[in-house]
Order: C-alpha cells, then sequence, then structure tokens
C-alpha cells in the first residue's frame, strides 16, 4: 500500500538534495548509490540507464529504499522504503531534464537516449525526521 508523502517530505524531496537510493543485487546484498530526484505528486522519480546497476536490479526485484538528507541542514532527513510501480522510458529526455535543472540549472548533458528510463518509486514507509541540532563540526 503506498503512502501519502507529507509537506515537509515534499518539500525535501523538490529541494535539490541528493538522494540515496538502496537496490538489491542479484545476491540479495545491497547497492547503494548516490541520485538525482524528483517528484510526480507522491510518486519519486529517478532517472537512470536500463543497463545500470540501478536500472538492472529494479527490473529484477522493485524494491528499493531512499534517503534524502537536505543539503543545508543535514540533521533534516527522510527514509523511505518503497517500490518501483512504473517504468516509463524516457528517449526524449522530458522526466531527466527537468530533474537535471532543478540540481544544475540546464539540461542533462548526455543527450543519447537509448534505454534512458524513469523509475516511478512509490513509497510503502516513510520516516522524516528533523533534529533540533546545528551542523558546526569543529574546525
Amino acid at each position: 500500500m503506498s503512502s501519502t508523502l507529507s509537506p515537509e517530505v515534499k518539500q525535501l524531496i523538490d529541494r535539490p538534495n541528493f538522494a540515496h537510493l538502496a537496490t538489491l543485487m542479484p545476491d540479495g546484498s545491497p547497492q547503494s548509490v548516490p541520485v538525482w530526484v524528483g517528484r510526480e505528486g507522491d510518486r519519486i522519480v529517478i532517472c537512470t540507464a536500463e543497463t545500470s546497476l540501478k536500472g538492472k536490479n529494479t527490473r529484477r526485484d522493485p524494491r528499493v529504499a531512499l534517503s534524502v538528507v537536505d543539503f543545508d541542514n543535514p540533521y533534516e532527513e527522510v527514509q523511505i522504503r518503497g517500490r518501483v510501480a512504473e517504468r516509463r522510458a524516457d528517449l526524449d529526455l522530458k522526466v531527466l531534464d527537468p530533474i537535471s535543472h532543478k540540481y544544475t540549472g540546464k539540461p542533462f548533458p548526455f543527450r543519447t537516449p537509448e534505454g534512458r528510463v524513469a523509475l516511478i518509486i512509490e513509497a510503502e514507509k516513510v520516516r522524516y525526521q528533523k533534529l533540533p541540532f546545528l551542523h558546526t563540526p569543529p574546525k
């Protein structure tokens, strides 16, 4: 059953914060990679190539986990478990380009569209927290 994302979670995803996406390898071990992330309503969007580990792993097993930490305040974060509910071909980069603009201010620079896919993720478990700390590591 998919979860509704709270306004705080939506804002965290909508800002240019990196996410870490965990997928499952064929032997069941986790594989984690930093990714750009987008959103369509309560669904999370990750763009990749079908031939990437993300693409291969989620085709075989759609279960994923994501964590997003706020770039400016690392004590604000969300942890999401869910599954890839849809694989959408993105040969014209219409899904990827707006996400690229969010992070770089420009269209995605690598224009070879072969095998590009948008992974549409439905969240099943969502845990958001914002701790009352200031990020002041010693110099």
